[in-house]
């Protein structure tokens, strides 16, 4: 049978579901919900038909009240149009989760743009070998930076996630549930959230969305277009800007910037703790369940223990894993061999740091930092081959000095506490994260590039 068109299979799994799931709302336990529920359509098309005729938004609202809701005072015709703004939110919620649940029907998963139709034009065409050079030196670059206040909250996205799931598989009293858990649930924080709150809220869609995509990509170009031996390339990369945006946030601290990455790793290490408790259940063989029951433990004790792994390294845990990826091809048929591979893949994507933490500072406070840096009167004792007429040598002088001199700054050398604040943030945070912008070699090299 023909596949149906898009706009069918739209109106067939998202609309039609939409409307239906929609009229649940007439029989959630709420104060006014039948009188806003009514009213709302109402309202919708009298802004319609009143827009139309060039109508300011003021008078549209007043007259809008005095025809529908003449008998309610000010104080509850206020509350009416607050209700509608609520009603609205939840609708959009229940919009997204029907739309993530049937995002697979509507659109073609393997049509034009996908890495399917991709590798089937290359085959083709005989382009196999310089699709393969391509990826193996292409890289995605995705940035983590919009304001969370400008999306849900944390616990919103869980509703929209479980909502979506239960809708998948037609759950009805779940589906009411949650729709009554959505009703109850705030949409906003009356507190401004701190630097750590914006970071920690852009955390859950590294845990929840790219963790799992960019593996499942991962994984279809290793075993589908690349042999995974020959595959020494990422794809992607993703940087983190939250908690490290100091050219533009006050209140971003060398202590937020330090929690913030400390959250990156122990996110990351959660995700893989969760995936070898998996791994653990499946993996039961002679001589391969030890394997897989230690590396769970150690990485247990880095999250919650780190004092415990002393020799505890990333290279160690890749080690483990493809020893037990040997044993399992070698006596053991290959079974769960995509587990292991997929968990090998995650460590190359992800490490230890999740995302690069992206550190930017204005230019004009790198100048300054570094002009206090090499103009101390000691730091000839700290940094090997930096001479002392430094400022006065020429772009291309500087350059040649930078790529040679050698030693470490220690912040507590300098009294000035934004020069103590960066130096220290550079100190600490490459204990937890990948950093891509700080340092005080990367701070030297780009005040040298601009004065």
């Amino acid at each position: 049978m023909a596949r149906k068109p898009k706009i069918e299979r739209f109106n067939e799994k998202i609309l039609s579901r939409f409307q239906i799931y929609n009229s649940l709302f007439f029989t959630l336990p709420f104060e006014n919900i039948k009188k806003t529920s009514l009213l709302l359509p109402l309202f919708a098309d009298f802004c319609k038909t009143s827009y139309e005729e060039k109508i300011n938004p003021k008078e549209i609202v007043n007259s809008f009240l005095k025809h529908y809701a003449p008998d309610l005072k000010e104080e509850e015709q206020i509350d009416l149009l607050f209700n509608f703004i609520q009603y609205i939110e939840r609708q959009v919620v229940l919009f997204d989760a029907i739309e993530d649940a049937g995002f697979s029907y509507v659109n073609n998963m393997h049509g034009r743009g996908t890495l399917r139709n991709i590798k089937e034009e290359a085959n083709n065409k005989q382009l196999s070998e310089g699709l393969s050079e391509y990826i193996k030196r292409v890289k995605v670059r995705i940035v983590l930076t919009a304001h969370p206040t400008q999306f849900y909250p944390d616990n919103v996205l869980v509703i929209i996630n479980e909502l979506s799931r239960a809708i998948a598989n037609d759950e009805l009293d779940n589906i009411k549930k949650l729709l009554v858990q959505l009703g109850k649930t705030p949409f906003y924080k009356k507190e401004k959230p701190t630097p750590l709150n914006e970071a920690v809220s852009l955390i859950w869609f590294l845990e929840n969305i790219f963790y799992h995509s960019a593996s499942t990509i991962y994984n279809y170009i290793a075993e589908h277009i690349i042999d995974s031996k020959e595959l020494d390339n990422s794809i992607f990369d993703f940087g983190f800007w939250p908690g490290g945006d100091r050219d533009g946030n006050p209140f971003v601290t060398a202590d937020i910037t330090l929690k913030t990455a400390k959250r990156l790793k122990f996110s990351i290490l959660r995700n893989y703790y969760r995936d070898l408790r998996k791994l653990k259940r499946k993996i039961t063989f002679p001589g391969v369940e030890q394997r897989v029951i230690n590396l769970e433990e150690t990485v247990f004790n880095e999250l919650f223990y780190p004092e415990k792994n002393i020799s505890f390294s990333l290279n160690t845990l890749v080690t483990e894993l493809e020893l037990v990826m040997k044993a399992i091809m070698k006596e053991h048929n290959g079974l769960y061999q995509e587990d292991v591979k997929d968990m090998i893949h995650k460590i190359k994507l992800f490490g230890f740091h999740f995302a690069s933490l992206d550190i930017r500072q204005d230019s004009r406070v790198h100048h300054k930092v570094f002009t206090e840096i090499v103009s101390h009167p000691e730091i000839q004792s700290y940094v090997k081959g930096l001479p002392l007429n430094y400022i006065e040598l020429t772009t291309e002088e500087r350059c040649k000095v930078l790529s040679l001199i050698t030693g470490d700054v220690s912040p507590n050398v300098y009294r000035d506490e934004l020069l103590n604040r960066l130096l220290r943030v550079s100190e600490l945070c490459s204990k937890y994260s990948k950093i891509m912008v700080s340092g005080v070699v990367i701070v030297i090299l780009s005040v040298t590039a601009r004065h």
